[in-house]
């Protein structure tokens, strides 16, 4: 008995998936927003030119939201007086503003041209895609037609996105959770090619790491010590690039980086020396287009978790506020 019902669970999650899924089409604004990856497109190319880390921000701020409740958006909303959004919980703190402006820019645009049509969700998705491209990654396949999220709570984030200092078996799982697998992780933690990381994220790999070693013996000495007097003012949270080789570029030199102990954060270089994803890194490190394809997999894959459709979500006036708020500015939201 326990079995069928196991059986009929499981048909039903995968039917559920399969019909959501199959409301999304790359094709969904043909008709009602023809223009709407071309003014993307106008917006992402003037802000990633004049401010280069965008990409990067993009990148974390669509994986920070999808893997919180699926790609709804949720994390574009402002916390008010009723309700502490996701934004303002501590691993979201420093997501740039160049990420969350570059969202509102092309909803502004959007709204200007097909007002009440385009999903802040989907905004997001195809702006981080060219974004990605832009930089040199791969270009992939998105599929529209998300909702917008109708909340947005701060205690909805911990236990979805994996810090630095937590184990790999952890990281996996948390990824296992996603139906996201080790191959997909790798390739996904592979988005740290671009962008940067504040010393407090990787300072205890530096300093007093142990009795016997000053920092973190997988580290490349050099590039350790080069750390440590970067990140020497407990004071000031600085900032290092990720990618300490092509910092700007979309590539596979952060596995090759990881070869070197030159990894950034903890759980980025444990990665070389875990059983179950060694080879993965191995395999990107030699092979660029391995990794490329992998990461538009498993991009695709994300894009795709736990979307909204139809009466599950809306279709916000600006990204930052649900609608119902700016209809009815008294009306409580219920946590």
């Amino acid at each position: 008995m326990a079995l069928q019902l196991l059986s009929i669970f499981l048909f039903s999650t995968l039917a559920l998936f399969s019909l959501t899924e199959s409301k999304l089409n790359v094709d969904y604004y043909n008709k009602t927003c023809p223009q709407f990856e071309t003014i993307i497109q106008r917006i992402v190319v003037d802000k990633q030119l004049a401010s280069p880390t965008t990409a990067a921000g993009a990148l974390r701020l669509f994986f920070h939201d999808c893997m919180v409740g699926g790609c709804d958006a949720s994390l574009l909303i402002s916390s008010n007086s009723f309700a502490a959004a996701e934004r303002d919980e501590e691993i979201n703190l420093s997501l740039p503003g160049d990420a969350f402006d570059v969202i509102s820019r092309a909803k502004t645009a959007l709204e200007l041209q097909c007002p009440g049509i385009v999903s802040c969700a989907d905004i997001l998705a195809v702006a981080t895609r060219d974004l990605i491209t832009i930089v040199g990654g791969p270009f992939y396949k998105v599929r529209l037609g998300r909702k917008d999220s109708f909340a947005s709570f701060t205690k909805d984030v911990e236990g979805h996105i994996a810090r630095p200092n937590m184990t790999m078996d952890t990281i996996i799982n948390m990824f296992a959770s996603k139906n996201l697998n080790v191959h997909e992780m790798v390739a996904l933690v592979g988005a740290h090619t671009i962008g940067f990381s504040h010393c407090s994220e990787f300072r205890k790999r530096l300093f007093k790491f142990s009795q016997t070693s000053e920092f973190d013996p997988s580290m490349n000495p050099t590039y350790a010590k080069a750390l440590q007097e970067l990140c020497s003012n407990n004071t000031k949270d600085m900032a290092a690039f990720n990618d300490v080789m092509t910092p700007g570029k979309f590539d596979n030199m952060y596995y090759i980086n990881l070869q070197k102990g030159l990894g950034l954060l903890a759980s980025d270089q444990a990665m070389i020396s875990d059983q179950r994803t060694t080879p993965i890194v191995e395999l990107f490190a030699k092979d660029q287009d391995a990794f490329f394809k992998a990461f538009s997999h498993a991009m695709e894959k994300v894009s795709l978790y736990k979307v909204k459709t139809g009466k599950m979500g809306e279709v916000r006036r600006r990204c930052d506020a649900v609608n119902r708020l700016e209809v009815n500015p008294s009306k409580k939201i219920a946590s």
